[in-house]
């Protein structure tokens, strides 16, 4: 009997001892609280700025979170709550709106809890201080020169510069933005557009910055903006024209069933895909000027076609489809060698749909020149290429009813005519007694 007894002590005190143990474990194994990030550490922010705070806890679950922003010894809660069972994980934007916080440096208070059977049952806590800026004073531009006027599908330029460091900043014409990029003595550059397809009463440009914390200046500024009346033609489409160029965008356009249904999807479409391409492109430049004096009209060359023609299409007799047509086509003798119009480095070099073989040359500040239809590329991307070096030779790639070189200008990815810039007088006038250069 006392043997049994002595067994049923031993039960109880080793059952004690493991309990004991595994309380312990359930206690200890986890000491690690929920791991906090948050996107606006250390940065500038405005009453508008939204921040982004992660959690993620390795062992646990997520339990409660809390913050606070803290100014001048004065505490505002800002945002709670508990969370539901079984999240480890969660993303939250926290809108600084409603702490109404003066401008000047504040911190934010994070304080996140998991569902850990640490610090007896009360889980553990990870608290976070992160120091940030408000900031509520957009930035100012001061423009220091302006073009004396600027013609419909013409070139601008303006030079200004800008009260504090910006994150972008540039000219907006309607949906469209024209980067401005800074200079070496702190002044900013841009050249802009007067879009072809914009009437002069709705062309408005404004100088536009945003700074480091997000607050905007968007002003309109005055230039004397001069109509254009463009030519309207009337192309019309053969049998032969048809089926000699389409069948090159067979595998471009599967669902056409006719080579006149594959017409209009490249007109429409790839057109419209390509010049997306170009916007693409023209981000791809040079923060200062490389070019010098007037560009190089393509030699020995009749123009054929012009900036801005209004483009008919006609099939059988009828208006199929509209389009602009946004260069020069340029015509010499078959397989011309095409010379650089300017120094710059070549960033496109390759088939781009409606316009063939094309190469692209930056020459700085979003001003590009495009060739294109070219039989051979006689260049390669990133090569640097001086005023007359031959890039190709001419052709009938793409879109093309015969052999010539469609010559455009662009800037920041949107076509201008090229007839300015083969002027010397007008880009002294415009552009370089503006900007104080030679």
């Amino acid at each position: 009997m006392a043997s049994l007894k002595k067994t049923f002590f031993f039960i109880i005190f080793l059952s004690l001892i493991c309990g004991g143990a595994i309380a312990g474990w359930l206690l200890f194994k986890d000491q690690q609280g929920p791991i906090v990030a948050i996107d606006k550490e250390n940065a500038r922010v405005n009453k508008s700025s939204v921040a982004t705070l992660s959690l993620h806890d390795v062992t646990s679950e997520l339990k409660n979170l809390s913050i606070a922003v803290r100014k001048n010894s004065k505490t505002i809660p800002l945002y709670s709550t508990a969370f539901e069972p079984g999240k480890k994980s969660i993303t939250l934007s926290i809108p600084l709106a409603s702490a109404n916080i003066s401008d000047g440096s504040f911190e934010m208070i994070i304080t996140a809890t998991d569902t850990s059977l640490a610090a007896f049952g009360k889980g553990n806590t990870t608290r976070k201080v992160v120091i940030m800026r408000m900031d509520n004073t957009p930035p100012s531009i001061t423009i220091k020169s302006l073009p004396p006027n600027i013609w419909q599908g013409g070139t601008g330029v303006i030079a200004y510069t800008v009260s504090e460091p910006v994150e972008t900043s540039g000219v907006k014409v309607k949906k469209m933005f024209f980067p401005g990029y800074k200079q070496a003595d702190g002044s900013y550059i841009s050249f802009f557009a007067f879009p072809q397809n914009i009437d002069k009463k709705d062309f408005n440009p404004t100088a536009f910055a945003m700074d480091i914390a997000g607050n905007i200046y968007n002003q309109p500024f005055s230039i004397n903006a001069l109509a254009r009346r463009f030519r309207h033609d009337k192309i019309n489409l053969s049998d032969h024209f048809l089926n000699s160029k389409m069948p090159a965008f067979t595998k471009d356009t599967p669902q056409a069933k006719t080579n006149l249904e594959r017409f209009l999807i490249v007109n429409q479409k790839i057109r419209a895909a390509n010049r997306a391409k170009l916007l693409e492109i023209g981000r791809q430049t040079s923060s200062s000027i490389l070019w010098k004096s007037k560009f190089l009209r393509f030699p020995n060359s009749a123009t054929r076609a012009g900036f801005g023609d209004r483009r008919s299409y006609m099939y059988d007799g009828k208006v199929i489809d509209e389009q602009t047509h946004l260069g020069l086509d340029l015509a010499s003798r078959k397989r011309s060698p095409i010379p650089a119009a300017n120094k710059g480095t070549v960033v496109f070099c390759g088939n781009l749909g409606i316009y063939g073989n094309v190469v692209i040359i930056d020459h700085g500040l979003g001003l590009q020149t495009l060739y294109a239809h070219m039989t051979e590329i006689k260049t390669t991307v990133g090569s640097v290429v001086n005023q007359g070096d031959i890039i190709g030779s001419s052709g009938s790639t793409g879109m093309s009813g015969g052999d010539h070189l469609h010559f455009g200008v662009i800037v920041s990815g949107i076509p201008v005519t090229p007839i300015e810039w083969f002027d010397p007088r007008w880009i002294q006038y415009n552009i370089t007694d503006k900007l104080n250069f030679d």
